[in-house]
């Protein structure tokens, strides 16, 4: 039995965890996941990658938005997001509304050491160095500390303890203080 009362939006700029974290918080929560690059790509039937190509950022942007919709029509899960959907402000919106948004955090060179390996990131075509992660970071950063409910840095933890402080930022406390009725 799940633990949530709505969604859990993982969201934060590439590399900083949110897919790994995600398969930690679905089984602490006892609760299915969704990877929304994952659902676009099975939808699409197509890579990430290739849809930035092929359609462009905008088409990609649009079924995010329809994904997240459809999202808000089901039970409790944990939501791994892609990089850029806070960008949109009616998702952020949406996802205030049925769940809580959650912003993982990292610094570049952290984000360079997990990402530089990996050739499906088309945001960083032509900017995979900690300078370019750096400014495209800096680029995102007011969106997502606007959007964040709850501000968890992963640099130096491992995926079971950035998981366990999530629980701890957002499970009500059997130990809180209820007002008096």
């Amino acid at each position: 039995m799940s633990k949530l009362k709505g969604h859990v939006f993982l969201v934060g700029f590439m590399g900083v965890g949110k897919t790994t974290v995600s398969h930690e918080l679905s089984r602490k929560f006892e609760i299915s996941e969704i990877d929304t690059d994952q659902a676009i790509a099975e939808n699409e039937k197509m890579s990430i990658p290739d849809i930035f190509e092929k359609k462009g950022e905008d088409y990609f942007r649009k079924c995010e938005t329809r994904l997240l919709f459809s999202i808000m029509q089901i039970s409790p899960r944990v939501v791994s997001c892609g990089g850029g959907i806070v960008l949109n402000e009616m998702n952020v919106k949406a996802m205030r509304e049925v769940g809580t948004i959650v912003l993982l955090t990292a610094t570049p060179e952290t984000i360079y050491e997990r990402v530089k390996g990996n050739k499906d990131r088309p945001l960083l075509k032509g900017r995979l160095s900690v300078k370019g992660i750096s400014k495209l970071m800096d680029e995102r950063k007011e969106a997502y500390e606007n959007a964040a409910d709850v501000v968890i840095p992963t640099d130096g933890l491992s995926p079971n303890e950035i998981a366990q402080k999530i629980e701890d930022a957002i499970s009500p406390r059997a130990d809180a203080v209820l007002p008096r009725l």
